[in-house]
């Protein structure tokens, strides 16, 4: 009597899930990141000046994306340092 042999079942590994994603630490830092520095693009281009007026006539325009860009600047160091971070929480 013959028996056919069956073949050995290969590995495949699972797709992840979609709930899986959210779990991404580092995705979720650099979306924050990327969003900071857009809305310093966006402020730059139709973002008001800051413009202070002395007594003797003269004024002073500043960009205010200068200052939005220095806060973006603070808040993206301070969310690398969280969100890429080596370790567990």
């Amino acid at each position: 009597m013959a028996s056919v042999s069956q073949e050995p079942a290969t590995y495949r590994p699972e797709r992840p899930q979609w709930a899986e994603f959210f779990k991404i630490r580092e995705m979720w830092a650099s979306l924050a990141i990327s969003m900071m520095w857009l809305a310093v693009l966006f402020d730059a281009l139709f973002g008001p000046n800051f413009v202070g007026a002395s007594n003797d006539g003269n004024s002073t325009t500043i960009p205010s994306a200068i200052f939005v860009a220095f806060f973006a600047f603070l808040a993206s160091a301070s969310v690398a340092k969280r969100g890429f971070r080596q370790g567990t929480d």
